[in-house]
């Protein structure tokens, strides 16, 4: 598992690099680190790299490297809350996924619930560990020795993070301060976190919300205090220090994984057996797309794009077919109507926030399955109609709308029978608008 390190561009100009590790078909999941940690230092430290890697296996998984630190960029000219918001945003909307799980470390909790607060049709479930509300005065302390002796005061953050070893995780931490950031960054960081106060925020997060910490380790009084503020959130008591989560902490790993899986089960069928509702997928003209682009830029947004999608599709019981890519297509097979079209919206809303706008097409009807892929005359018409509808745009059949009228939560507009090419007859469209009646 070797994270292939990507960049965004926050609001305000500054580069953020990012990986995507995994291609499980669950909710996707962002992880919003503390200063400190960077992915380079996660992944030579086999706690967390394992913590990530369980992760990995469920769901696709992105971390980042927090403004200043890391691959991202050096010195930037504002450090905040907001930045460090808005870095997270970045990152979220070059992703092009419409909901996603949060998981926020330390200081890093307060970014991810201050994003949750502010986007709650973006955040699935978010998960806080070792959290706090407000700064912590300590730190204040700490940057003026930071800017006396940032050698010392990288030893004595270590010894505050672990009073009791083991000695190799002092060495480790110290060594990831020096090789992540600048004794100026540092002192930039520590005074933010001095400083931080989301309490007013967080009785606005609306996504379910775990808040984790370790029985001996600090924060115990903080975590009880974020949990407390946040509507019906759950606070989880793990059992050792926070220590423990640098050794293993199965049972971190365990709450986590279980905390995300919940309410995961697919849905049942609503169409006869042997019937498949087919999706098909296409960018808006993808020539001039890109002419204008280039074709390694286009290729590449294409790329994320497709991942995406197919995340999408999985999250509504869909399966993606493998072979068909964006550019040539991105073709789906579905048991439930309900869940086609559901797809098929959240499918435009993503290629819409990429800027690559498509064109989205759903018929029903008999399929010939091959290994991993799908032929026939039903697929041929969903794809015919996919070239009918406008960017953005869901166009289904008559067949379709049968199914789903009275389960979609959506209303069709009629756009009357269209001649398509390929097929006898003309066939009967219509247009999926949401807000049903």
């Amino acid at each position: 598992m070797e994270p292939q390190i990507r960049f965004c561009t926050s609001a305000d100009g500054t580069r953020i690099a990012y990986a995507v590790l995994g291609e499980g078909p669950a909710t996707p999941v962002i992880c919003v680190n503390s200063w400190a940690w960077t992915i380079e230092a996660i992944m030579t430290q086999p706690a967390e790299r394992a913590r990530l890697a369980d992760l990995a296996e469920r769901h696709q998984v992105v971390t980042f490297d927090n403004r200043g630190t890391g691959a991202s960029e050096r010195e930037p000219s504002e450090l905040s809350l907001e930045s460090r918001v808005a870095d997270l945003g970045a990152v979220a909307d070059r992703l092009g996924w419409p909901r996603f799980h949060l998981v926020g470390y330390g200081d890093g909790g307060a970014t991810a619930a201050a994003y949750t607060a502010r986007n709650p049709e973006r955040v699935a479930r978010l998960v806080l560990f070792s959290p706090c509300a407000r700064g912590d005065s300590n730190s204040e302390r700490m940057t003026q020795l930071i800017h006396e002796n940032w050698s010392w005061a990288r030893r004595m953050i270590a010894s505050l993070m672990f009073p009791n070893g083991p000695a190799e995780m002092q060495r480790w931490t110290s060594s990831t301060l020096r090789q992540s950031m600048s004794p100026n960054l540092a002192a930039r960081a520590l005074e933010l976190n001095a400083t931080l106060d989301i309490a007013d925020l967080l009785p606005r997060v609306q996504a379910p919300t775990l808040v984790l910490n370790f029985r001996d380790g600090p924060g115990m009084p903080e975590g009880r205090e974020v949990a407390a503020l946040i509507p019906d959130a759950r606070f989880h008591v793990l059992p050792g220090e926070y220590a423990s989560v640098f050794a293993g902490a199965d049972e971190l790993i365990r709450a986590i994984r279980e905390f995300l899986d919940e309410g995961t089960e697919a849905r049942g069928p609503d169409i006869p057996s042997g019937t498949a509702v087919i999706l098909f997928a296409d960018i808006v003209d993808s020539t001039a797309l890109t002419e204008r682009l280039g074709d390694t830029a286009f290729r590449e947004k294409a790329r994320e794009l497709d991942g995406a999608l197919r995340t999408v599709i999985r999250e509504n019981g869909g399966t993606p077919i493998d072979g068909k890519l964006l550019g040539d297509g991105v073709l789906a097979v579905f048991t439930s109507a309900r869940q086609a079209i559901e797809a098929a919206l959240r499918c435009g809303k993503a290629g819409g926030n990429a800027g690559l706008p498509l064109h989205l097409g759903l018929h029903a009807g008999d399929v010939i399955r091959e290994e991993n892929n799908v032929y026939g005359g039903a697929v041929n018409i969903a794809s015919r109609i996919s070239g009918l509808s406008a960017p953005g745009e869901v166009l289904v059949s008559e067949t379709v709308r049968s199914l789903a009228r009275t389960s979609a939560g959506v209303r069709f507009e009629d756009r009357g029978e269209q001649a398509l090419k390929g097929v006898g007859e003309p066939l009967r469209v219509w247009a999926v608008v949401e807000g049903g009646v």
